[in-house]
């Protein structure tokens, strides 16, 4: 039998050498990950943050066996979501996999804005709509139908892969009688009389890479996660133009439009939001002071 807090150490100093933590990914520290992964090894599938939370158990021979080679995969850059298939996003634990974008930490500063103009609506609304396009793995439909009761979400991607995880993540979460998942391109899936100005909400979180720097991001990114999730176009903004320009047929009047950018793109992307008819358009920083996501009332 293995020790279990002294038989983490030199899987956590393997790891420390080895295995490059990237920007988007903060909390993958080496121990963080070594406990995942000794979790997975006892046939445990849990996320990140649900390894800290529960205490490790004792690993036989063939569980250390299993937990060294899980170890060697992390450490050829393959993603811990893709090896625990679980992540966590705004306190929820999701399914993870090939299919989708792995929900980032950095996300959850546009769900949280996203899940309080809800909440704020809900005071007075009996039902809500909410479309969420470039869905990925469904993690901000989801995360607005779990807490928000009386939203209805909508939600679509082009990727059928992606689609489908996102549809296993609204039954994981127990929301599937209220978020429907369509395939297509942005809000093509959603073109009928019942959406036109309709939206109390549309939601994305596009790919606002630049063609040129996709193939230039961390291999463990690259070669593991879609590049349909990141390619924005020559400029990175390709998509986000045209969804503005659409998303003004779906929102209601006093609907609000919110969507993730890349870095430096905030200010450009704001004086066309004006321009395209938007109302106010307001910017949500995170703790480095750059701006993330932009929301826009309708």
């Amino acid at each position: 039998m293995c020790p279990v807090e002294s038989a983490l150490k030199p899987y956590v100093a393997r790891l420390a050498e080895s295995m490059r933590l990237l920007p988007d990914k903060p909390d993958e520290t080496a121990q963080a990950t070594a406990r995942a992964l000794w979790h997975l090894a006892a046939g445990a599938r849990l996320s990140l943050h649900g390894a800290w939370e529960k205490a490790l158990p004792q690993l036989d021979a063939q569980g250390c066996q299993r937990l060294a080679a899980l170890i060697e995969e992390r450490v050829r850059g393959v993603p811990l979501a893709h090896l625990t298939g679980m992540q966590r996003f705004m306190g929820l634990d999701l399914l993870a996999g090939k299919e989708a974008l792995i929900p980032r930490k950095e996300t959850e500063l546009l769900g949280q804005a996203a899940l309080d103009h809800l909440r704020e609506l809900a005071v007075t609304r009996q039902e809500l709509l909410v479309i969420d396009v470039c869905t990925g793995s469904g993690n901000l439909a989801v995360a607005m139908a779990h807490y928000v009761a009386r939203a209805r979400v909508f939600a679509s991607d082009l990727s059928h892969d992606a689609a489908m995880l996102a549809v296993r993540n609204a039954h994981h979460v127990r929301v599937h009688d209220r978020v429907e998942v369509r395939e297509g391109d942005l809000l093509a899936p959603f073109d009928e009389p019942r959406f036109h100005g309709a939206a109390d909400l549309l939601l994305c979180n596009p790919p606002y890479i630049s063609s040129a720097k996709v193939d230039a991001m961390p291999e463990e990114i690259s070669k593991h996660e879609p590049r349909l999730a990141f390619d924005g176009g020559p400029f990175g903004v390709n998509l986000v133009i045209r969804l503005m320009r659409d998303g003004l047929r779906f929102l209601r009047t006093g609907g609000v439009l919110a969507f993730e950018v890349g870095l430096g793109q905030a200010p450009g992307l704001a004086r066309r939001l004006a321009t395209a008819g938007y109302g106010e358009v307001r910017s949500l920083a995170d703790s480095a002071g750059e701006i993330r996501a932009l929301i826009a009332t309708r």
